[in-house]
């Protein structure tokens, strides 16, 4: 919102039959959309008249206002409630009020109920002030729907400086300012998800090394059961801390994804068998799906806990019963998507809709943050997964919720063959050798360990060497490739993917396979945003999620070297 600067001192010389103007010199820049596309320096916030009457309607001036699309008004202070005493046609078209309804009243008609008081007060602010305001305000048309109003208002005076009018022009700016509060969000959600990521992933290093050494610890223990259970407790609670930390990693949209061909009426028809028999009685759970639906590409486990976080957020939204129904169907790439897609493109929606007590605005607004939640005891990160995962598929969330007529969550995936594969996906080919048979006896595997986390380090060095394996550890890409230049002959080399500070895993990878073609490549990383370059750059790179347990790199690299 912008209040002009004060001009009541600055009349007395508009010329005989004609108007003066204060120039708005770039200072009326208070709204989220100008129709001009810069800073207006011509245009004026102040009119000074050496003709106040309205009668005059005969001229060229007064034909331009009448023909112009843009909404215009004039209110008069010197009444009492200051009431419009003009409004050209465009703004019966805005409004959709007859003109014997507008005249006579306060502007404050096209308010409503979630008009903001302290836009409002703004207003009256400049207007008390006898200065040019602009401002987003919400209004109310004469059939109740709500749009942004992009409004501009300034002070008539006469030669002498006495007040006469406020004239103001309107403009329904809903889209623009929709657009522009979804590029206020979506660069905030960056930002937490670059914090959350980072966060993320120095917490799955902590959760390796614990994890590792507990059963390191417990491939050493015999005959202790108690030990023994203990340990497994310790365990299970650090693989629920695991699935929080993926769960932190998808709303960052950082997750390790296996995308595939999907029907969604498939998981539709799978998710109801599953879920109908859970469900209370008072709770009917119902398929509208869409026909000649073609497959989308997207991760099939991630998608159905997306689905069944939808499910059981509508279900919680009913206490009191009602029905939720699932839908798909074919539409159009969603806005958010067609800088990306093109108009063209074919999109796949399914839609999970209930009956309950619905958002406000601003908690639907909210609603995908991490940790936001309105249900108490909870972590709050339920939608903000499902938009992380959606967002990672090169698809869309989009909420759509009334205050008391209940809540529709939509996701919207490219059809297939209509996008590329998913960032930070593993189903691109990876370019990966094929092993190559060995009819030669077994012999002690030479592996080279690179990661910049001493903790981790010791602890996959020891277990490697425990398994039989000639193991070096290293600290840095650049170390590894140091070494290798002395130590010719390494059959595997197990990296880590980020290693801030030098050089990464995906570089490292690239330079070892360009020089050391023999030796086979597998890395480690909770971290998804830089894999697409090995896929791109054809190195044959194996990929394993962190936390992992040693079990599951025991075979990998087994699988690899053997």
């Amino acid at each position: 919102m912008t209040i002009g600067k004060s001009v009541r001192d600055q009349g007395g010389d508009a010329p005989e039959g004609g108007s003066r103007g204060i120039k708005a010199d770039g200072e009326m820049e208070g709204s989220s959309y100008n129709p001009l596309g810069n800073p207006g320096m011509e245009h004026w916030q102040a009119t000074y008249v050496s003709r106040g009457g309205l009668e005059d309607r005969g001229n060229v001036f007064f034909a331009a206002i009448a023909m112009t699309r843009m909404p215009m008004i004039i209110t008069d202070p010197r009444q009492p409630d200051n009431p419009i005493v003009f409004a050209n046609g465009a703004f019966l078209d805005l409004t959709g009020y007859a003109e014997s309804q507008i005249l006579g009243r306060n502007c404050r008609f096209l308010q409503g109920a979630d008009t903001s008081r302290d836009t409002v007060a703004e207003i009256r602010q400049g207007i008390d002030q006898q200065r040019a305001v602009a401002v987003d305000i919400l209004n109310y048309k004469a059939d109740g729907t709500a749009f942004w109003n992009g409004l501009y208002m300034g002070p008539v005076f006469d030669a002498s400086g006495a007040l006469l009018y406020y004239f103001a022009s309107q403009l329904d700016i809903t889209e623009k300012y929709n657009a522009y509060q979804s590029s206020i969000q979506s660069q905030k959600m960056e930002a937490i998800g670059a914090l959350t990521a980072g966060l993320a992933h120095d917490f799955n290093n902590l959760l390796h090394v614990a994890t590792g050494n507990l059963e390191m610890a417990k491939r050493q223990i015999h005959g202790s059961d108690v030990a023994v259970e203990a340990l497994e407790r310790s365990r299970n609670a650090l693989e629920k801390a695991t699935r929080l930390t993926q769960q932190l990693l998808t709303f960052a949209r950082k997750q390790n994804l296996q995308p595939k061909t999907v029907a969604l009426n498939q998981v539709a028809l799978a998710l109801s068998e599953m879920l109908a028999p859970t469900l209370a009685p008072a709770i009917t759970l119902r398929l509208d799906l869409g026909t000649g639906m073609p497959p989308c590409q997207v991760d099939p486990d991630h998608l159905e806990t997306a689905l069944l976080n939808l499910v059981m957020n509508a279900k919680e939204a009913m206490p009191d019963g009602g029905n939720i129904t699932v839908s798909t169907a074919v539409v159009a790439a969603p806005a958010a998507a067609r800088h990306a897609a093109g108009d063209g493109c074919r999109y796949v929606e399914i839609v999970v809709r209930d009956q309950g007590e619905g958002m406000s605005e601003e908690v639907a607004r909210r609603a995908t943050e991490p940790f936001f939640t309105t249900k108490g005891p909870g972590t709050g990160l339920g939608l903000a997964m499902v938009h992380g995962f959606a967002e990672q598929s090169r698809g869309t969330l989009r909420i759509d919720s009334t205050v008391g007529k209940g809540t529709a969550v939509s996701l919207c995936f490219p059809a297939a063959g209509a996008a590329p594969a998913p960032a930070g996906s593993t189903a691109a080919k990876t370019g990966a050798a094929d092993v190559e048979a060995t009819s030669s006896r077994w012999r002690a595997k030479t592996i080279l360990v690179v990661d910049d986390n001493a903790d981790i380090l010791t602890l996959t060095t020891q277990f490697l060497s425990s398994q039989g394996y000639e193991v070096e550890g290293v600290s840095s890409g650049e170390a590894a490739l140091d070494y290798l230049a002395q130590n010719n002959h390494v059959d595997l080399m197990f990296t880590d993917i980020v290693m801030p500070g030098g050089m990464n895993g995906i570089e490292l990878a690239r330079r070892v396979s360009q020089q050391y073609p023999h030796t086979k490549l597998l890395a480690a990383t909770g971290y998804m945003d830089q894999l697409p370059a090995h896929a791109d750059a054809g190195i044959p790179l194996q990929i394993v999620p962190k936390p992992f347990r040693f079990d599951m790199l025991e075979d990998k690299i087994r699988k690899l070297v053997m």
